[in-house]
């Protein structure tokens, strides 16, 4: 249960106007000092807390301002409204929060609360997060307490190595038309593997460090309203900013079912990324797709127990005349059968892959290809191959 700090303060060298207090130079509080502020603080000058606590309370809105970001030892929110900030406000050891939101500007991903190397949060729910930007650093593993007024919408960075700085905010709008940023990002301008691109919600995250991002989906979220889509199907995809539209991050693992659940990407870097948003594969739209609904994507688990062993594709006896190609997720081609008869089990038999056979091919997702030459179709998809 969050629990409410009595409050006593001592200030030193600044003083308070009526816009709020005003730090013009060599404000602290002590080791067993608390500052309780029930209105804006206007910091010009270092204020960096190895100790004490500072929080913010009452039942107004709140400001951080100044020409210096303020540095908190441990810091407690207890508002009815939300803290603003204007300039950034760092966190060096906990974050309490107790009610109420954090907000920084949408549009500027340069101010934003910040955890500094061992700083950490409690008591995040959907009455109390950051709503814009949060940011961490030198961490490998950290999950944003970010949302929108509505809602606790966290995204979990996990990176391969020390990041110095990892950036991240949530949008509850169309990447296609967002109205907290100058910039789009088109839901229709996706690379042919991708399905469906979600234009409910999406998340900037950045960090030059290569890592997997854990994002979820609620009801809110409306991918149960794509036709035909499962769980399985859903994918994390990205606003690549090279090629200038959506293109696959991918999926290592999912979990729930399509109205509620979460999703894992493949590891990619973050800054490569203007967005990420939850994407499906795609989805059979002509005649024998629809008769053979499994036509789309597919789970393997090639492990001698006689299910999912192998990749069977019914229907494709209607076109004998058919070539299957398997690739992973770097494009390179792991597989090929001209008139496949269902004896795919997750072994290579082109390209450098071959090498390790015996192993077979790395557990993950892989997109294939199927060509139906009489009937002159083409299918694509993804394979869920599990070890």
């Amino acid at each position: 249960m969050k629990s409410f700090l009595h409050i006593s303060f001592l200030l030193v060298a600044s003083f308070a106007m009526a816009q709020g207090l005003y730090n013009s130079g060599n404000l602290v509080v002590h080791a067993s000092g608390n500052l309780g502020l029930h209105t804006n603080l206007i910091n010009h000058a270092t204020f960096d807390q190895t100790e004490g606590l500072v929080g913010f309370y009452g039942t107004n809105q709140l400001q951080v301002s100044g020409t210096v970001p303020a540095t908190l030892w441990d810091m407690e929110i207890f508002v009815s409204d939300q803290i603003e900030l204007v300039n950034t406000l760092n966190v060096r050891n906990n974050l309490n929060f107790i009610s109420g939101d954090v907000s920084s500007p949408k549009d500027n991903p340069l101010v934003y609360l910040n955890f500094l190397d061992q700083g950490f949060f409690t008591g995040e729910d959907d009455t109390a997060k950051i709503i814009g930007f949060a940011a961490v650093n030198n961490r490998s593993f950290f999950a944003f307490p970010v949302g929108d007024r509505s809602l606790l919408r966290p995204l979990t960075l996990t990176s391969e190595g020390t990041a110095p700085l990892s950036i991240c905010a949530y949008f509850f709008e169309n990447p296609s038309s967002p109205s907290s940023l100058s910039t789009t990002f088109d839901v229709e301008q996706k690379v042919r593997n991708i399905g469906t691109v979600s234009d409910r919600e999406f998340w900037i995250v950045d960090s030059d460090v290569p890592a997997k991002v854990t994002i979820g989906w609620n009801p809110r979220s409306g991918l149960g309203l794509i036709p035909n889509a499962t769980a399985e199907s859903v994918i994390v995809v990205g606003w690549n900013k090279a090629a200038n539209q959506w293109t696959v991050i991918g999926n290592t693992a999912v979990s729930g079912d399509i109205n509620q659940g979460f999703v894992t990407s493949e590891t990619f870097v973050p800054s490569d990324y203007a967005a990420i948003t939850f994407g499906t594969i795609p989805l059979p739209t002509d005649t024998f797709a629809v008769e053979n609904p499994t036509l789309g994507n597919y789970f393997l688990s090639p492990n001698g127990d006689g299910i999912n062993d192998f990749l069977i594709i019914d229907g494709l006896e209607e076109s004998p005349n058919n070539l299957l190609s398997i690739y992973n997720r770097y494009g390179q081609k792991v597989f090929e059968k001209v008139n496949y008869t269902n004896d795919f089990r997750g072994m290579a038999n082109t390209g450098t892959m071959i090498l390790n056979q015996e192993q077979g091919l790395a557990e993950g997702v892989y997109f294939y290809l199927v060509s139906l030459l009489d009937l002159q179709l083409q299918y694509t998809g993804f394979i869920f191959l599990d070890r």
